[in-house]
């Protein structure tokens, strides 16, 4: 009855995976940092 929404062109495409790809890597490095946030917050105080 209706008809699919028009594909996306090459350019929207490659923006959106260049979004997606830059949104991985900071949720990526946002948990690398919270992971090591404790470590860090102990050897800080270890040296006050």
């Amino acid at each position: 009855m209706f008809g699919a929404p028009p594909q996306p062109s090459a350019e929207e495409l490659a923006q959106q995976e260049a979004s997606a790809r830059q949104t991985i890597f900071g949720m990526v490095s946002m948990c690398v940092v919270l992971y090591f946030s404790p470590f860090a917050v102990d050897a800080v105080s270890n040296l006050i």
